[in-house]
């Protein structure tokens, strides 16, 4: 990726991280003698902080920031990415300083700890912000790194578009080089053939080469590199490989051989052990809070009609991993050797569909558990087992796996959810859009889950488009 500012901007982020951490713990100790009085909070009359604490707190800071990657600018173009990065960094410094304050300060004060946290990301965010808007609204300027993009094709001009998304981050489009006469004489900025490099390199002033190169014209690649290492430029290749990739692709160093790996996780490491904590502790207060009204339901469903109580059907979980999805029991027995009663939308698409309020195969009791969203409720042990996640899109059914294109399967990248931003924002009235569930898997963050957790319990109370 381009980097953003460079290293100067990276060193002045450092030293203004440093300051503000600084005001943060001296603004703590002056606000905490005027807390009001609540439980657990000790009454004191000033607050002095030791001054070795001042020196190691810096030190802490830095270095929780740079182990999380907070002044990497490949990890931070977008905002939503940089504020969780800068979140995770703050959280474990705040760790390591806590480990610090148990083991050789235990009077430090709980509370000016909190405060100080507290205050500390909330200065670290906002300075983000205010650069982010500002640089967007051109009252602060980027260093200037002018871009050539070599390929005029499909991937080459997604590239241009990311450029110019980020145009206020200093990124400038010189043009294309193609050599291709329909894209010569076509609306795009084609500066030249492929063989005209250095002299648009030259003229422009490029810093920046981006090779996007279709697979049938990587012979040409070669002849490009060695004309681009006599000048002073940064030369990155875009694979056509990539247009394969179920949900991103990445470069592994495989015992010093690198390859491309065209199914890497949608999550990174941090964001799936997050995520799993996250459904272990919501999911198992979720469960201990529902046991008494799964039992209850348990024995309605049994007296209203014969057969099972759990409805155990096959579903397509996270990379396409079949598993047993549990649910109460809301159609007659047998209801899945029926006809699926849906109604076809005018899309082409055949994984659009609605269901119909008046389906003959519900129960009565099954009416009023799918209006309710009770019937849901087994789906908590499906995500303590690991099966599925409280938050993500719902898993498909495999017979409709077959018809999704390869560019649907990457719903199936994160773990698929009871609840999700389709369900939150539609559920049975809205068709089932994978648009929405991209949406979702290209902008996760923990504060997203949370959101449509939050979303989902206000949705299931109108009851409205759940049958």
């Amino acid at each position: 990726m381009f980097r953003r500012f460079g290293v100067n901007f990276a060193v002045v982020s450092i030293l203004l991280d440093i300051i503000l951490t600084l005001i943060a713990l001296s603004l703590a100790a002056a606000v905490r003698p005027f807390l009001p009085t609540l439980p657990l909070l000790v009454p004191v009359s000033a607050i002095e902080i030791p001054p070795i604490i001042y020196m190691l707190v810096p030190i802490l800071w830095v270095s929780a920031f740079l182990l999380t990657s907070v002044y990497d600018p490949r990890r931070i173009y977008k905002v939503i990415d940089e504020l969780h990065t800068v979140t995770l960094a703050t959280g474990l410094a705040a760790l390591l300083f806590a480990g610090l304050l148990y083991l050789f300060f235990r009077e430090f004060s709980r509370w000016l700890f909190v405060i100080f946290i507290a205050l500390d990301l909330f200065f670290l965010l906002s300075w983000r912000l205010i650069a982010r808007v500002a640089f967007k609204m051109g009252r602060m300027s980027a260093p200037v790194r002018r871009v050539l993009i070599v390929g005029a094709g499909e991937v080459g001009q997604q590239i241009g578009e990311m450029i110019e998304k980020y145009n206020w981050m200093g990124l400038r489009l010189v043009g294309y080089l193609d050599d291709d006469p329909e894209k010569q004489n076509g609306q795009l900025p084609v500066l030249g053939t492929l063989q005209d490099v250095r002299t648009v390199v030259e003229e422009n002033q490029v810093e920046d080469v981006v090779i996007a190169l279709p697979r049938w014209a990587y012979e040409e690649v070669n002849k490009l590199v060695w004309v681009l290492h006599e000048l002073p430029v940064d030369v990155r290749i875009v694979p056509d490989y990539f247009s394969l990739a179920v949900y991103r692709a990445t470069i592994d160093d495989f015992s010093g051989v690198p390859m491309i790996n065209l199914r890497d996780p949608a999550l990174n490491d941090v964001q799936r052990v997050v995520k799993r904590l996250f459904d272990l502790v919501v999911g198992g207060m979720l469960t201990l809070m529902a046991l008494p009204i799964m039992i209850v339901v348990a024995i309605v469903v049994k007296l209203d009609s014969p057969g099972p109580v759990i409805f155990k059907q096959e579903r397509v979980g996270e990379n396409g991993r079949i598993f047993k999805m549990y649910k109460f029991r809301s159609m007659i027995v047998g209801a899945e050797k029926l006809q699926e009663v849906v109604n076809t939308t005018a899309s082409s698409d055949p994984l659009i569909f609605y269901k119909r309020p008046d389906d003959p195969r519900i129960t009565r009791i099954g009416r009023f558990l799918r209006r309710t969203s009770l019937d849901e409720l087994p789906q908590l042990f499906n995500v303590l087992k690991g099966d599925m996640s409280l938050v993500g899109p719902r898993p498909e059914l495999p017979w409709l796996l077959d018809q999704y294109k390869l560019w649907q399967r990457k719903r199936f990248a994160v773990p698929q959810g009871m609840t999700g931003w389709w369900q939150v924002n539609g559920r049975a009235d809205k068709p089932v859009r994978l648009d929405d569930d991209l949406y979702y898997v290209q902008n996760y963050s923990l504060w997203m889950d949370i959101y449509i957790l939050l979303k989902t319990f206000w949705v299931v109370l109108l009851g409205k488009g759940a049958y």
